[in-house]
């Protein structure tokens, strides 16, 4: 069978991405920082400065022509969204900020509405802190109460453990499909199925998993899911909470200001439904666009065809790191994305940051907004090489070759 990498045309694709052409150092820059964010093609950027030049305009409403195209444009990133995602009508599409925003418009709006004292609020182990401190502020505000699902020692859900957790007081379960620290894919359409028999409604944080697996909210069915564009090829600062269409029209507004009401006296407010009840004031219209683009980007791609191509990748990079004497991956997950996550002996993650830096290759090293999940395995930082379908086998080699030098020079201070 002929490997991914000999369907993919992978430096047709890095062509496509003009930030791949940058020296760093002196250095050709190598971008493993993709959990972060992502690289941006060149076609959301034209169609970005298309927008600005053509068609900027705040929108709905106004009786001109630029405010219908952008309006146009606008409406019309929506329900790519609603396509992309295999949401039911583009009215499930909330556009925000991003995952953070989008999270805490759950926590802020439905949450206030449905959780009351006593009750019981479930996150993973794996969750960003964006998935766990809108709901530890929600639990002490209401009295209720934050359970976490347990992980095994290779970083995997334990979902018997997790079932146990459930009960007559569980309102919502929040989950990421993938874990931004380790990796891990998550089985997410066995937390829903078994969320749902016990009467709670599931929030998924995609923000890791829209931009390496092909995703359907209705085959998942997930009351909520949430994402932000940067990290799926498109612009910073718009994100998306697709929402049931039932669960958002029972939901209060969570901000108010224009655009989101029906009609105002001193007396009375009316809002509009959604999503429109959601989205107070003037939107990111441009980068909404923006990340519409980025979205027809990869379906012409083929997200099966990046997926396949990612994981022989993930699983090069898996074998060749572990073969580098003193170095630990944290989070050995059968089922991964293309994250991954180690400690090298000898070396604080930071300064294996920076020695990679000097030589042009962009990882992480941190804690990764995921302080419990590290903690669990003994670590309060790691590094984190993360990779994209822009990503090549030879940028690996690059990575391998720079952490075996810093290896020997700790063998060789060590003495072993």
């Amino acid at each position: 069978m002929p490997k991914a990498r000999e369907l993919f045309d992978v430096q047709s694709v890095r062509r496509d991405f003009p930030i791949l052409a940058e020296r760093v150092n002196g250095r050709p820059l190598i971008w493993l920082d993709n959990a972060a964010t992502t690289q941006k093609p060149q076609a959301v950027i034209d169609r970005l400065a298309y927008f600005y030049a053509h068609e900027n305009s705040n929108i709905h409403r106004a009786a001109h022509a630029l405010a219908a195209r952008a309006t146009e444009a606008y409406e019309q990133a929506r329900a790519t969204v609603a396509r992309f995602l295999g949401a039911s009508s583009p009215e499930e599409i909330v556009f925000l900020r991003g995952t953070t925003e989008a999270i805490n418009l759950v926590a802020r709006s439905w949450g206030q509405q449905q959780i009351g004292e006593g009750d019981e609020i479930v996150v993973s182990h794996l969750e960003h802190h964006a998935n766990i401190v809108p709901w530890h502020q929600l639990a002490i505000e209401k009295g209720a109460k934050v359970r976490v699902i347990p992980v095994d020692d290779r970083g995997q859900i334990l979902l018997d453990a997790y079932q146990r957790l459930l009960n007559p007081r569980t309102r919502l379960v929040n989950i990421s499909q993938v874990s931004n620290a380790l990796g891990t894919v998550t089985p997410v359409r066995e937390v829903i199925e078994l969320a749902h028999a016990a009467g709670a409604k599931v929030l998924v944080d995609g923000a890791q998993s829209v931009s390496h697996l092909p995703v359907d909210v209705q085959t998942l069915d997930a009351d909520f899911f949430v994402f932000s564009g940067h990290k799926v090829f498109g612009p910073t600062g718009i994100g998306v909470l697709y929402g049931k269409q039932a669960v958002l029209e029972a939901m209060p507004p969570w901000q108010g200001g224009g655009n989101m009401i029906a009609d105002v006296t001193f007396e009375r407010v009316l809002y509009h439904k959604p999503p429109g009840r959601f989205e107070a004031g003037t939107g990111n219209i441009a980068d909404a666009v923006g990340l519409a683009t980025a979205l027809d980007y990869l379906e012409l791609i083929g997200r099966e065809r990046i997926a396949r191509y990612e994981h022989e990748l993930l699983v090069y990079a898996t074998d060749a790191l572990l073969d580098i004497p003193g170095l630990h991956l944290i989070g050995t997950a059968d089922d991964k994305a293309s994250v991954l996550s180690f400690v090298l002996e000898g070396h604080r993650p930071s300064d294996v940051g920076e020695a990679l830096s000097r030589e042009g290759i962009a990882v992480r090293a941190g804690h990764h907004c995921a302080q419990p999940i590290l903690r669990r395995f003994g670590h309060e930082a790691t590094v984190r090489p993360s990779l994209a379908f822009y990503n090549t086998h030879e940028e690996i080699d690059t990575l391998v070759r720079a952490l075996r030098r810093l290896s020997h020079r700790t063998l060789s201070i060590s003495g072993r």
